[in-house]
């Protein structure tokens, strides 16, 4: 089933926060840690498929879960054959001397959407010419700035989205991270509308066990759609880093829930079109 398809009994749900990897590979690979018992193992095409087919998913957008550079390579060649990956978000570094070859390299293909910043990354760049011009050329190529960190990182992805108007930017793991944000500072950054809110860490652990009521969670939530409104909110898993809290249908099933008492359009807007929006993911076949 191609992307743009509906998903059974719903509209088309594009999960846009997955990562796939494998320990077997020569070399090993850089993260998750070969002590982490429950995540080091092959995480394979196969596996979401098989997970996600019961809910309708007909798209995924990988995000890099390793900073070398020719992993990028090794994810976009696994997408090849893989008609359920739309995009890809990969790992290079804005302000070094070899961004701007390999930004050309890898945007060839067109299921390179963009790169992941970290916080420290974004911290210390933010006042650098190179770092902002690199972030300008990305912006230029139509491809997306992924966020992730601490609540540190809010006040300079501002002044980037004060600084570079057509940068589109996803805050991940929301509403859980960036850890410590708060409404004032988000709700400044939220303001500048090429700003999306992944939706990708919703369940909490609490006093030993998760929820899944999404009555639980539509305080959080409610804040989100507030902020952002419904056309710059999207959805994402986190798999299979989620399953640290809960199996994939538990994760959908939850912000399925909220999502679809929400009314109107909202499911739509928040399982496809957003995500368009955010990534321009390409339609495959």
């Amino acid at each position: 089933m191609g992307a743009a398809a509906s998903g059974a009994g719903g509209p088309a749900v594009i999960d846009t926060h997955i990562h796939l990897w494998d320990t077997n590979r020569p070399g090993g690979v850089a993260w998750p840690p070969v002590t982490d018992t429950l995540l080091y193992r092959p995480v394979l095409p196969a596996e979401f498929k098989t997970l996600t087919r019961p809910h309708g998913v007909t798209g995924a957008i990988i995000i890099e879960a390793s900073p070398q550079l020719e992993d990028n390579l090794w994810v976009l060649d696994l997408m090849k054959d893989e008609p359920i990956f739309v995009g890809y978000i990969g790992h290079l570094s804005p302000g070094t001397d070899t961004f701007r070859r390999n930004l050309a390299r890898f945007a060839k293909n067109p299921l390179f959407r963009g790169i992941r910043v970290g916080g420290a990354e974004l911290v210390s760049g933010v006042s650098k010419p190179a770092f902002l011009d690199d972030l300008a050329r990305l912006a230029d190529a139509g491809l997306t700035l992924d966020a992730l960190g601490n609540a540190s990182m809010v006040a300079p992805l501002t002044t980037i989205a004060g600084k570079l108007r057509n940068l589109r930017i996803a805050i991940d793991h929301m509403p859980v991270e960036p850890t410590g944000w708060t409404t004032d500072t988000m709700r400044e950054l939220a303001g500048h509308t090429q700003v999306f809110c992944k939706v990708s860490t919703v369940l909490k652990r609490v006093n030993g066990k998760v929820s899944d009521d999404p009555a639980v969670y539509k305080t959080s939530l409610d804040e989100l759609w507030e902020m952002f409104g419904a056309d710059r909110v999207m959805y994402g898993s986190n798999w299979p880093v989620s399953l640290n809290l809960a199996p994939y249908a538990t994760v959908f099933n939850v912000v399925k829930g909220y999502v679809t008492q929400r009314g109107g359009t909202d499911a739509a807007r928040y399982f496809g079109a957003n995500s368009k929006a955010c990534y321009g993911w390409v339609e495959r076949g």
